[in-house]
């Protein structure tokens, strides 16, 4: 049953592309870091240390500070068995939580049913950005996608009430006419009736909204933004998704990475302070991923695709701190030129669920795994 009593709500950042995990979390005090990589690397004297051996890579300075008032967990060496260094393949994994066969549905997707499992709010789960990420796909879950919630909405330049609600219920009735035939049919009807509801409601979101927060105007940045104003309108949003990219770095992967972890933690920063301002700092919590990590040695200016990657969790009821083993920079205990994973994604997925989404663990993360203290 779905009410009006503040619950807990889950934002996933998708660091598209393969981000580098050694240069995003440094290993600066193992000098094999330095001998494969040499000259896709961050300098001793520009990490910002967590401890004697690994670090922040600078452009992570709102995260690190975030850090230091406990607030991010570090999941090194994150990935599954048997990885791939496929972008398609990787991230189907990720967001189906199935590594063997090909899933049916999202992760988020299940989530989202668990929630509510009657659908009867058409915006349990927001994605900011282009299309359905598969991760929200699930049968019979409706999900709003959003480009600019500002501008977003059915029918927006239509002016008065009376006259847009004459035109929405006019659309109204020809999704409801659809659905008294066939099941395809029926399918586009419900979907167009929910789109309908969803619009409607998440247009009244900007309005609402006050901040004292600038967040930047690229698109994480704006991302992040849309989020915290439909997260205080409390309109019953639960789960959020976003990406940024393209963290594919072959090429020119100092200015890159650089320049998209800049603007990455930078949101998040602005993204926590503005919850805070509203009271909300203990009731998000926010993932970041990547599909994989990349190769231990570098290429030139960029690197290749690899395999074990990390995520961050940040939050006001995070437990911070580093949680797994890097992996090693020792050649004998390299997987095929990668770091070799100890930390399997859907162990993440299943804490999420079970400790701060409050549904079923096996169902969302598509099977029984060792779960993490990364919440209080």
């Amino acid at each position: 049953m779905v009410t009006n009593k503040r619950m807990k709500s889950l934002v996933i950042v998708q660091l598209a592309g393969g981000n580098d995990a050694m240069n995003t979390i440094v290993p600066y005090g193992d000098g094999l870091y330095y001998d494969w990589r040499k000259d896709v690397r961050v300098e001793q004297d520009q990490v910002l240390k967590i401890n004697d051996y690994l670090g922040f890579n600078p452009a992570l300075s709102s995260i690190r500070d975030l850090w230091d008032q406990n607030k991010v967990a570090v999941i090194n060496g994150v990935g599954y068995p048997e990885p791939n260094r496929s972008h398609f393949r990787s991230v189907d994994i990720w967001n189906t939580a199935e590594s063997v066969g090909i899933g049916d549905s999202g992760w988020l997707g299940r989530a989202i049913r668990e929630i509510d499992p009657n659908a009867e709010n058409p915006i349990t789960g927001v994605n900011f950005g282009r299309g359905l990420p598969r991760a929200l796909s699930c049968k019979g879950v409706p999900v709003a996608s959003v480009g600019d919630l500002e501008n977003y909405g059915l029918l927006p330049d239509i002016e008065g009430e009376q006259s847009r609600e004459l035109a929405l219920t006019a659309f109204s009735q020809i999704y409801g006419s659809a659905m008294a035939h066939d099941t395809v049919s029926q399918f586009i009807g419900e979907t167009g009736i929910q789109a309908l509801k969803g619009a409607d409601i998440l247009r009244t979101a900007p309005q609402k909204y006050s901040s004292s927060i600038e967040y930047g105007n690229d698109s994480i940045g704006q991302s992040m933004r849309n989020i915290a104003q439909v997260l205080t309108a409390d309109i019953g949003t639960r789960v959020f998704y976003t990406s940024h990219g393209s963290f594919d770095t072959h090429a020119a992967e100092m200015e890159t990475h650089t320049k998209l972890w800049t603007e990455t933690s930078n949101a998040i920063g602005d993204f926590m302070e503005d919850m805070k301002e509203h009271g909300l700092e203990d009731d998000v919590l926010v993932l970041l991923w990547s599909e994989f990590g990349r190769r231990i040695r570098d290429n030139s200016a960029g690197t290749d695709h690899g395999s074990g990657g990390v995520s961050l969790i940040v939050g006001g009821e995070v437990n911070g701190g580093l949680y797994g083993d890097y992996p090693s920079l020792k050649e004998k205990d390299h997987l095929q030129g990668d770091l070799q994973f100890n930390n399997d994604f859907r162990s993440i997925y299943s804490t999420i669920a079970e400790r701060w989404l409050d549904v079923d663990p096996d169902v969302v993360s598509n099977g029984q795994f060792e779960q993490h203290s990364f919440i209080h």
